[in-house]
């Protein structure tokens, strides 16, 4: 199926991700401001912005991992009774890797009760693994098999969404291209519905279907072709800045 046609297909179907209003703040200081937005079922949707502005808390919030004023809807429904259809990778996994645990060990203790034993090792084959790394230590691991595994551990109990924050981070070129050939894969031959985090507009540009602009605001959001145009370009990539601003009356209206 070409890229147009599952577009279009995407495009019928109820939204995956629905938030309305979403606000965070912590103390005085506004993170995140009366944010509104969809992702489509089957989509794969790219959170970009500057650094500190809100990308990681507008996940957290989505996820109920940071207190939010406003509404967020997950196949339509709260949270709480959609819980074990969801993936999350943080951007940062802190442990200690001088315990002794195994990739098999980890991956088990996220097995739930309706998930065999097996798909352990099923999963590990969908991110590109071999079973040779399940009795490796997961403090062994280097950066790209470790972000491997913690894929792995997300999709493991066949979840519907994933939500990957930076996901490429740490991870050289030639294993990030790698990386992201593991999420096209989940999401057009497991249906699999992407939100990720990421600061490199150019595999935005080529992967996603939806790209969400946020500067403590949404400032716009849309397909990659009408949202990252060239003007738009220019101004995201000023001097100085690693990620660079959005500018609102570039981008299209958010829908």
């Amino acid at each position: 199926m070409s890229k147009s046609s599952r577009t279009t297909t995407k495009s019928k179907k109820q939204p995956a991700v629905s938030v309305e209003h979403l606000s965070v703040a912590f103390g005085d200081i506004a993170v995140l401001d009366d944010v509104s937005f969809e992702v489509k079922q089957g989509e794969i949707a790219a959170v970009i912005g500057p650094n500190g502005s809100g990308k990681t808390t507008l996940v957290k919030a989505i996820l109920g991992l940071v207190p939010a004023t406003g509404k967020a809807r997950l196949f339509g429904k709260s949270l709480d009774s959609v819980r074990d259809r969801i993936g999350y990778v943080p951007q940062r996994f802190d442990f200690d890797r001088a315990f002794p645990i195994t990739v098999e060990e980890y991956l088990n203790m996220a097995r739930n009760k309706k998930t065999p034993r097996e798909q352990i090792r099923e999963t590990l084959k969908e991110v590109g693994l071999t079973p040779a790394i399940e009795p490796m230590l997961l403090g062994s691991l280097s950066g790209g098999q470790l972000q491997r595994v913690l894929i792995a551990q997300a999709f493991l109990n066949n979840s519907k969404m994933l939500f990957l924050d930076e996901p490429s981070s740490g991870i050289d070129i030639v294993g990030e291209a790698a990386f992201y050939d593991i999420i096209k894969h989940l999401n057009e031959d497991h249906g699999t519905t992407i939100i990720l985090v990421s600061h490199d507009i150019g595999v935005v540009s080529g992967l996603v279907d939806r790209v969400i602009c946020v500067n403590k605001k949404l400032l716009c959001t849309g397909p990659p072709k009408t949202t990252l145009t060239e003007r738009n370009l220019s101004k995201l990539y000023g001097k100085g800045h690693a990620l660079y601003e959005h500018h609102k009356h570039d981008c299209p209206r958010p829908h």
